[in-house]
């Protein structure tokens, strides 16, 4: 990891590493210099690599950023990023690229901590791959991805790979395979047309993210689609785990998360915007969903800011 890296101890807690199970690869300066010389490897490599699960008080900042951009894969749990000025959530199945050369911390949620799959790559094509992520929007925004068993496998062809040996066919071999994860992620929609042209459960959580304090029931989200409240539930459930009436109350929660940390709006103002009337309903779910209601939790967040 880059010297830059800092560790915030508060209270003996938050940590850059060491959780368990975690893995991860950091290559060796002479590898790196090997792998930017290589005609075969130069466009695009990763320079470290890793998976940490329940990541409990992670929490990294770079005050100068890092010299690769930093790709970070949420599978479970929660956390926050802060690039640029901007701050981000990650939630299940969504993934941000970090810019290089910029100041960032991340740090994982005290009461659900995420498990990622992160890692660092750089080459000629990097700023390509980047800009492709970014679109056309002034500022890089979380991307969303339908679960998909074969991406973690993907990632764990990469990490087998770079684990397996530094020489340079394995290295060769690396590339390619990151270049095919990263632009898998980068491209899904264009590699999938027919995943987001039939993409119900996919429209309809767009649908529910754009009108987050709307008040629906399961029949209102199905018509919204066009579909059957069984057809609809079924596909949903098979796609997220979950119910799309779980799924919503979720995504206002995590909302409502972002409200508690960067306002100062009343707990009973936030419930109205999220379309709750009943405040001791919404702080009910709340500490369901988190673990802890929400007037701890934002203690327990300036306490630290």
């Amino acid at each position: 990891m880059s010297s830059t890296e800092q560790q915030k101890n508060e209270q003996g807690k938050r940590v850059r590493e060491g959780f368990l199970g975690q893995r991860m690869i950091v290559l060796p300066q002479a590898v790196k210099r090997r792998i930017a010389g290589n005609p075969l490897t130069r466009g695009i490599y990763l320079t470290a690599i890793g998976h940490y699960p329940k990541a409990v008080n992670h929490y990294i900042e770079r005050k100068s950023g890092a010299a690769q951009y930093i790709l970070i894969y949420c599978t479970e749990g929660m956390g926050t990023i802060e690039a640029e000025g901007n701050n981000y959530v990650l939630l299940p199945n969504n993934y941000f690229i970090i810019p290089r050369n910029t100041a960032h911390r991340y740090q994982s949620s005290d009461t659900n901590p995420w498990s990622i799959y992160w890692l660092h790559f750089t080459g000629e094509q990097a700023d390509g791959l980047y800009a492709r992520f970014k679109a056309e929007s002034a500022i890089p925004q979380v991307r969303n991805l339908p679960y998909e068993e074969k991406r973690i496998l993907q990632f764990e062809q990469v990490y087998a790979i770079t684990e397996h040996s530094f020489q340079d066919r394995e290295m060769e071999v690396m590339s390619a395979a990151l270049h095919y994860f990263i632009a898998s992620m980068i491209y899904n929609k264009e590699a999938n047309p027919e995943m987001y042209s039939t993409g119900t459960v996919s429209n309809s959580i767009q649908f529910m993210k754009q009108h987050i304090g709307g008040r629906f029931g399961i029949e209102d989200l199905a018509a919204q689609q066009r579909i059957s409240v069984s057809h609809y539930s079924r596909s949903f459930k098979k796609q997220t785990g979950t119910s799309p009436i779980n799924y919503f109350n979720q995504l206002k929660v995590y909302q409502s998360c972002q409200y508690l940390y960067f306002t100062d709006r009343s707990i009973k103002e936030i419930s109205v915007t999220l379309g709750f009337d009943d405040q001791y309903y919404f702080s009910r779910l709340f500490s369901n969903i988190m673990g802890i209601s929400p007037s701890a939790y934002r203690k327990q967040h300036k306490a630290r800011t």
